[in-house]
């Protein structure tokens, strides 16, 4: 009996001794957690519960020089409902009228009628599900109007109306100029004015404190306000105007249709200050066309043709050549060092000048002329310079990321460093009408421009202010890079050489006889070796000028990659886009005609005023009243004679007799037609104006003859 009483007494000390043992790791993980550690885990549970949230800002609004909104933010609201917060008597009596008030705006997948949704926010009220969504995405409209139904009106913390506001960028004018505003997207790349000026129009984010609630797993604001407030972004005011963005993009997408192309691009700028007025980039994918890429600043590629414009501004600087030389094209082939290079049509010219040679676009005659003082005379590195000169190797830094650098040759003496540069003994001619040599469209357009500009080379760009709320806070003015890249006298014979490309060259098709513009085509081969003929090759189409061709407002590109039908060379693909661009600018644009009324005011002699004209009386009154010249009259009644006195006139009677022809000279033709066939005449007539001569003499008997009117 001792024995199992000391047995039992064991055990219970045993699992007393563990249970003290336990106790005792209790209590020090207890003092460990408490006190030890007691920030640390405290901090953890109170993130884990309340959070700081970041409150994004308001970007700021891109605008054209006018001010329409190109980009902007509009903000749009999470609305939800705290049904535990109102008080019992302020649910009670209000939530069906609430319920009937959220019908027009409640997210559709709820689809509830107006008592649906009164028993389903009761349900909600006594039930755990505290925290409602009422409708995601609500515009600023139906926000207010919301946040004025029974119940909500009360607020968030007595009528438990919670409102999470968040931001979406919209831009008014669709996909016009979409690559060039670009997008900032998070953890993404930064594209066009967008991402350029992300930091300036991007605001500063503000915070605002959050509880989670398990019940709904829903993070809900602690206040109705923001902790920290965040602050709007600034405004950019760009240079586009929308019109010449739609004339464009127009033109442009019906151009790159007609031809079955893969991409294209057009841009419109103004010589004297280098604003960008449009930029137009389409480009094809399975769904379309669509504006995928910025062609026109990213793109840098070989220009061909279009390129001869630099080629011949050398020449032309260092005096070699004169516009009226005779160059023998060899009915456009020639063999350098023992490639073929032709020229794009077939023309059977032998000799010619240049001036001919640069309206046909040929290949041979520009290629011949850079070789022979260029190549042959261990001239490159002075040729390649004057590219420099014309700022062909340099990029625009435009305000938009990713521009495709420029990639010109540099040319060396030592014979090494010239083969690391791929230099060989056809590079200048292959270069001179633009292979081996990559621009982008807006800097082979910024280098026309100044040509246009009569040498000065102004820096293209695309913003002109930067505003908070409408005050400016930076201004940006147009910038003078180069004040002259050529001499005067180049700058004009390239001039005359643009505008015979379009009135005599590859352009005279496009030739209007409204208006006159200066340009140059280009047809570059894609994928070529050197001019190996081969099949499917692909094409560039090309044309840049400026209009109008006297005293130039704009410069323009257009740029066709791949033209599938319809044509291929720049004249039938690019230069109809660069027409339409112009003629419609034209008509948009009154400034581009010349002024007729900007002469001072001439005032009429005696000899200037109209006289001895003929009409009938009243006719002749309502004209004079209308135009208010003094006059005189005595006792006309049906048919008059202007008299000039001094500075009036005198309206005199002439008589017309029944039986004999009478005198019609100086009279408008309806007028001799009346008199004359009412009296049995048979009249013909020839010219226009007034009469000046009848073939029946005043007085000759009437007899049904015939009677011939001169008029002048």
């Amino acid at each position: 009996m001792s024995q199992n009483k000391n047995e039992v007494l064991y055990r219970v000390y045993t699992v007393l001794g563990l249970v003290i043992v336990f106790a005792g790791f209790i209590f020090f993980n207890a003092v460990k957690i408490n006190v030890l550690e007691g920030k640390k885990w405290r901090a953890q549970g109170q993130q884990e519960h309340v959070k700081l949230y970041t409150v994004k800002a308001s970007r700021g609004n891109i605008m054209t020089e006018d001010g329409a909104l190109l980009a902007s933010s509009l903000p749009f609201f999470d609305i939800y409902f705290d049904t535990k917060t109102p008080s019992k008597e302020l649910f009670d009596q209000n939530v069906d009228s609430l319920a009937l008030g959220l019908m027009p705006y409640v997210d559709v997948e709820y689809n509830f009628t107006e008592g649906g949704l009164g028993n389903f926010l009761k349900l909600a009220r006594d039930s755990s599900r505290r925290y409602v969504q009422i409708k995601k995405g609500a515009s600023f409209l139906e926000y207010e109007k919301m946040k004025k139904l029974p119940i909500f009106r009360e607020g968030q913390f007595r009528g438990g109306f919670i409102a999470e506001e968040k931001f979406r960028r919209r831009r008014p004018y669709g996909i016009l100029a979409r690559r060039t505003l670009g997008y900032v997207r998070e953890n993404g790349k930064k594209v066009g004015l967008e991402g350029f000026f992300d930091k300036e129009m991007g605001g500063s984010d503000g915070k605002r404190l959050k509880a989670y609630r398990s019940t709904s797993k829903t993070w809900i604001p602690v206040t109705d306000y923001n902790d920290i407030q965040p602050e709007s972004g600034d405004d950019i005011v760009t240079t586009i105007d929308i019109n010449m963005q739609d004339i464009a993009h127009r033109a442009l997408l019906r151009g790159v249709k007609h031809h079955d192309a893969q991409n294209g691009t057009a841009i419109i700028m103004e010589v004297k200050t280098g604003k960008i007025k449009a930029i137009a980039n389409i480009g094809k994918n399975p769904k379309g066309y669509y504006e995928d890429y910025n062609y026109a600043v990213g793109a840098a590629v070989e220009p061909g043709s279009t390129f001869k414009l630099a080629s011949m501004m050398a020449l032309l600087e260092d005096e070699f050549i004169d516009l009226e030389d005779s160059i023998d094209l060899e009915q456009g082939t020639h063999v350098f060092y023992e490639e073929e290079m032709r020229d794009a049509s077939f023309h059977q010219l032998d000799s010619t000048t240049i001036r001919k040679a640069f309206e046909i676009s040929s290949n041979v005659g520009i290629a011949k002329l850079v070789q022979k003082y260029y190549a042959d005379t261990g001239n490159g590195e002075k040729w390649i310079q004057h590219l420099k000169n014309f700022r062909l190797h340099q990029p625009i830094n435009i305000e938009i990321n990713g521009e495709d650098p420029p990639y010109v040759k540099e040319y060396y003496d030592d014979p090494i460093k010239r083969r690391e540069e791929d230099w060989s003994g056809i590079t200048m001619p292959w270069m001179s009408i633009g292979y081996e040599v990559e621009l982008t469209p807006l800097q082979l357009l910024a280098f026309y421009n100044a040509v246009a500009n009569n040498g000065k080379y102004m820096k293209p760009y695309l913003v002109t202010q930067i505003q908070h709320f409408g005050e400016t806070l930076k201004t940006f003015n147009p910038i003078v890079i180069k004040e002259q890249i050529a001499k005067p006298s180049t700058i004009r014979k390239v001039q005359s050489l643009l505008q015979g490309v379009v009135e005599e060259g590859t352009a005279k098709k496009l030739k209007s006889n409204r208006y006159t513009f200066a340009g140059k085509t280009g047809t570059a081969q894609i994928n070529y070796y050197k001019f190996d003929q081969r099949e499917n090759i692909k094409y560039r189409a090309s044309f840049a000028g400026y209009f109008p061709a006297k005293d130039p407002v704009y410069s323009c590109i257009v740029v066709v990659t791949e033209p599938r039908q319809n044509g291929r060379y720049g004249s039938e693909v690019a230069g109809p886009i660069f027409r339409e661009i112009s003629d419609r600018c034209f008509i948009e644009q009154k400034e581009l005609f010349p002024k007729e009324n900007n002469k001072p005011k001439i005032y009429a002699e005696k000899s200037k005023i109209p006289q001895l004209d003929v009409g009938y009386r009243k006719d002749v009154d309502i004209v004079l009243e209308k135009l208010k010249i003094p006059h005189t009259h005595s006792g006309v009644k049906n048919w008059a004679v202007l008299t000039a006195t001094t500075d009036t006139l005198h309206i005199a009677p002439r008589y017309i007799s029944r039986d004999v022809v009478p005198n019609v000279v100086g009279m408008g033709l309806r007028d001799a037609l009346y008199i004359l066939e009412n009296l049995g005449l048979q009249v013909v007539f020839e010219g226009s104006g007034k009469i000046v001569k009848q073939s029946l003499k005043m007085g000759t008997k009437i007899k049904g003859q015939r009677i011939k009117l001169t008029l002048k």
